[in-house]
């Protein structure tokens, strides 16, 4: 019996599996109202293999592309891991307590929202992690705000916006040296190239949330008798002082010193272990199940046992099947050349640059709608697209860039996506649990999604969009005759 040869399927086969997942999915979080996207995204994992074997391809290729592209995510797990860890043991070393009792003593109400935007920015550009910014400094953001009295999604929307801004611009960040990785470009040009759309975004958000800091403090009184309990709370169950944020500083120290991700986080946790045990009269055996099953305590104050009670390695688990399961299913369709057909149906259209910049974007943002994951929307657009920019006598810098904000920037405003995930499980959201209202951190995360809209117009206008280099054109002649000398061959 002979083997069939696989065969792309057509553009609207290409569709069939997405769009079948996408209904899937919405009867799982409108008709069902359960916020778990796995199974939907599981069953499109299984009609997307469906397909594929229909035309050829059978399942142990299929189960080759799905574990390549899973693999591509295992440091990103490895991160889930030990940011859980950091979250248990920051909360049991009085570090977290520390932060929030400081930002509650010297931050202003109504300047809470900028500062905690610029706040994000400088740590998450120090430590080249969004995620794990979000889980330790967005986490004391989230009780400082509560303690303000401002509502959960609007902290979240601007720790989303520093966050993710530090990750897109910081030299540390996987995904800021994986696309210029992808796309052939010079890390340090590519960041460069960034600033044009980064810088307006940013200070169009800080306007926003400096004027909506005065407007929801405006609106009601701030009830400093509330802080003050909150304060006085957590100095009666911690021993609070400057020496508590050690594991902080010392893990910001070794990102600067240019120490991989995984290594400079791990530090952190074992500091934070030290530092609980020696200061918080904390057990090892203690720290250990902090570290693996989250933080516990009753102060009898609501809010704080609210924002405490929180991290661990279990907290994880549902980000980490959620991610796996989600690249599991950008995986299939890659590999039955499902995403290769709609990228090249995209590009047949796309004829101006400006046209070609906007789709790419547009890809970016769709793979992560798709694949749940960030690296993929950066790594597949990247390789598709980098031919068309060459073509059109412009640099891969502005493929680079597009990536970055439809991949990069995009991730943590989709709440399957591995990002987006992490922000609604590090932050305490409680999505899963009914809290759907705090969803609108999405739209209030302004940098994140006006950078894209920044760099389309740009496109569309000309501005800030280089033209090939004599680098550039070299290595495109370089490759085109490389490929016409088979074809004369023949």
């Amino acid at each position: 019996m002979t083997t069939p040869i696989p065969r792309k399927p057509g553009f609207w086969l290409a569709c069939l599996p997405i769009a079948l997942t996408f209904v899937v999915l919405g009867v799982q979080l409108f008709y069902f109202g359960n916020f778990t996207p796995h199974i939907p995204l599981a069953i499109g994992v299984a009609i997307t293999a469906l397909i594929g074997w229909l035309r050829g391809y059978r399942w142990p290729e299929m189960e080759d592309g799905i574990m390549r592209v899973v693999r591509l995510g295992l440091q990103s797990v490895g991160i889930l891991i030990i940011v859980g860890m950091i979250v248990g043991i920051w909360i049991a070393s009085g570090t977290v307590p520390y932060l929030i009792k400081l930002g509650l003593s010297l931050i202003s109400p109504e300047l809470f929202l900028a500062a905690s935007v610029l706040i994000c920015a400088v740590v998450s550009v120090s430590l080249g992690t969004s995620w794990g910014t979000t889980g330790t400094v967005g986490l004391a953001l989230m009780g400082i705000g509560s303690g303000f009295d401002i509502p959960m999604y609007w902290t979240a929307g601007a720790v989303v916006s520093g966050a993710f801004f530090g990750d897109k611009m910081s030299p540390l960040s996987d995904t800021t040296n994986l696309a210029p990785a992808v796309t052939g470009v010079n890390l340090f040009d590519h960041i460069r190239n960034m600033l044009p759309t980064t810088i307006p975004a940013m200070l169009i958000a800080l306007v926003i949330y400096l004027f909506a800091g005065f407007s929801l403090i405006g609106d009601q009184a701030v009830d400093f008798g509330r802080i003050e309990t909150i304060i006085n709370g957590l100095d009666q169950h911690f021993n609070l002082s400057w020496p508590l944020l050690l594991p902080l500083g010392v893990t910001v120290l070794l990102a600067l010193k240019k120490m991989p991700a995984l290594p400079t986080l791990f530090a952190g946790a074992m500091l934070g272990l030290g530092t609980a045990m020696l200061t918080q009269d904390v057990s090892l055996q203690q720290a250990f199940n902090f570290m693996f099953s989250g933080y516990q305590i009753d102060t009898g104050v609501r809010e704080i046992d609210a924002l405490l009670n929180r991290g661990g390695i279990q907290s994880m688990t549902w980000v980490i099947t959620l991610m796996l399961v989600a690249l599991a299913f950008g995986g299939v369709l890659e590999r039955t050349g499902c995403l290769e057909v709609i990228m090249e149906k995209i590009l047949t259209r796309a004829k101006s640059f400006g046209a070609i910049q906007s789709s790419a974007i547009a890809t970016s943002a769709m793979t992560n709608v798709i694949g749940g994951d960030p690296y993929l929307s950066i790594a597949l657009p990247g390789r598709m697209y980098a031919p068309a920019y060459r073509a059109k006598g412009y640099s891969a810098l502005n493929l680079s860039r597009a990536v970055e904000e439809g991949g990069t920037l995009i991730s943590p405003l989709i709440p399957w996506n591995a990002g987006g995930a992490v922000v609604i499980t590090a932050l305490g959201l409680g999505i899963a649990e009914g809290q759907t209202e705090n969803l609108l951190y999405i739209p209030l995360a302004f940098a994140c999604w006006l950078s894209p809209l920044i760099g389309m117009a740009y496109a569309h206008l000309g501005w800030f969009s280089p033209r090939l280099s004599p680098a550039e054109a070299d290595q495109n002649q370089s490759e085109q005759t490389a490929s016409v000398k088979p074809a004369l061959a023949k």
